[in-house]
């Protein structure tokens, strides 16, 4: 998207130095010259609407932020009331993105400045757009009173004194549109890019899934697996316990992390992130004290096969096969390490067998805890569950196909969230530039803005993208 935007002929400095210079018609006032605090407390519990903040998201419905932040309380009265196109702001965490103008008629906590411009000379939609500028947020720490940068108390009497910029209404009014217009098109450009990597995922999974219960030939020959959630399966597969296939389970340690940087000669512990579906991050790990007496037989090797032995439902029972790692790194107490007979088994054919939806029923199934807290699994459910184990060097050629299969997924996956951060820091930048006036959208047609240049047919993308035949792997 490029409109071939232009400065205006003239400047002036707003001796703010994240604002820098605006164009020379413009006015520069203090914020309590636009805004006024709308002052309205609910006393008599007339606006039974409760609302919040989020971060980057701005004001929503308090149902809608899910299980996240402080709850509201019992007690309403002493909430401040909101009107549409105020602009409420979090007087300790609008460092960090906590501010937003409203949509609504609510009501919200006092920690919250709830900002009514006082007259229609200006436009809430424009400053919105200036409170959402990273550097303005950021200004505001030198403000605080508190000794945590992103939990500083901002007072009004000092934040009513900050200069903002301030363009003729018309010119506020057309920045306003143009932002929001543009903001509509980034959000659903990100929404697509998002559900582009749902599908490369769900593709993924399906793939996953056919190749280890059904082979590479789709014209094997099949018989009923005597399992009734499997299925019919290859007549030359067999359905196996894992007891028969792995000689020993063993749980890490719970060591006591030490403080600062890693030194070369310290030992590490694996955190649970280390292991996330069928990839291990090495970077994943904590420090140990030196003085520690580490026990013998915990440290992780390459080729390792590791699961999580607790963790939230959704999370508990992923694995991995260790790859790049760190020496003097020993498991943690929440993950298991499966020492698997080679002979009978691949780790990693076993690996994605665990990431298939058979391998998921069943770590599910068995996960023990309650479901708003981290559940476990026993080394017993473990040894019980089935796999269906074709012959040794079938299961090479199925791992080798996933693994490319794999390698396609990341790398598609990794070019999607690398454009999702760039469309939102030139978002970022666009905002900074428009709200100051370095380029001047006056002239700007918006029915132009609507050429998104997106994808005809996502799915379509999608295919071409796993398609295993394409290209190196290289």
């Amino acid at each position: 998207m490029s409109h071939n935007l232009k400065s205006y002929p003239e400047y002036k400095d707003t001796g703010v130095l994240c604002f820098g210079e605006v164009p020379a018609h413009w006015r520069v006032d203090r914020l309590g010259v636009i805004f006024k605090e709308r002052g309205e407390v609910n006393w008599d519990e007339r606006v039974t609407q409760v609302l919040s903040v989020l971060r980057d998201r701005g004001v929503i419905l308090y149902e809608q932020k899910g299980n996240i932040g402080n709850k509201r309380s019992e007690d309403i009265t002493r909430y401040k009331i909101v009107r549409p196109d105020d602009i409420v702001v979090n007087c300790m965490n609008v460092i960090i993105g906590s501010v937003g103008l409203s949509r609504y008629t609510g009501c919200l906590s006092p920690v919250y400045y709830v900002l009514q411009a006082r007259n229609d000379d200006d436009s809430p939609h424009y400053f919105n757009h200036v409170f959402g500028m990273k550097p303005f947020q950021r200004s505001l720490v030198r403000l605080g009173n508190g000794i945590l940068s992103h939990r500083m108390r901002i007072p009004m009497e000092k934040l009513k004194c900050e200069l903002l910029p301030r363009p003729p209404i018309e010119e506020q009014r057309a920045i306003a549109r143009f932002l929001d217009h543009y903001d509509r098109l980034t959000r659903r450009y990100i929404r697509m890019q998002r559900r582009l990597i749902d599908l490369l995922t769900e593709q993924k999974q399906t793939l996953i899934q056919q190749a280890v219960t059904r082979g590479l030939d789709p014209d094997v020959p099949l018989k009923d697996s005597g399992v009734e959630w499997l299925g019919d399966v290859p007549e030359h597969w067999n359905v196996w316990t894992l007891s028969r296939l792995i000689q020993n389970i063993e749980q890490g340690w719970s060591p006591v992390a030490a403080e600062g940087a890693i030194t070369a000669d310290q030992w590490t512990v694996l955190t649970l992130s280390a292991v996330k579906k069928g990839e291990f991050d090495p970077d994943a790990i904590k420090p140990i004290s030196q003085s520690a007496d580490i026990p013998d037989g915990i440290e992780v090797y390459p080729e390792d096969f590791l699961l999580t032995r607790s963790n939230t439902r959704s999370l508990v029972g992923d694995v991995c096969v260790v790859d790049r790692l760190r020496p003097r790194t020993v498991l943690c107490d929440l993950i298991y390490r499966l020492s698997i007979d080679n002979s009978k088994l691949l780790s990693r054919f076993l690996m994605y067998w665990m990431l298939s939806p058979f391998g998921r029923f069943q770590i599910e199934a068995d996960a023990r805890g309650s479901s708003q807290t981290m559940v476990k699994l026993s080394q017993g459910h473990i040894k019980g569950w089935r796999i269906l184990l074709p012959p040794l060097r079938e299961q090479a050629l199925i791992v080798d196909y996933l693994d490319q299969i794999s390698r396609k997924w990341k790398r598609s996956t990794t070019e999607l969230e690398k454009q999702i951060d760039l469309i939102r820091e030139y978002r970022t930048r666009l905002i900074a530039d428009v709200v100051t006036g370095k380029l001047d959208v006056r002239s700007v047609p918006l029915p132009d803005l609507d050429e998104t240049g997106e994808p005809d047919d996502v799915d379509d993308l999608k295919e071409d993208l796993l398609d295993p035949e394409e290209g190196s792997d290289e």
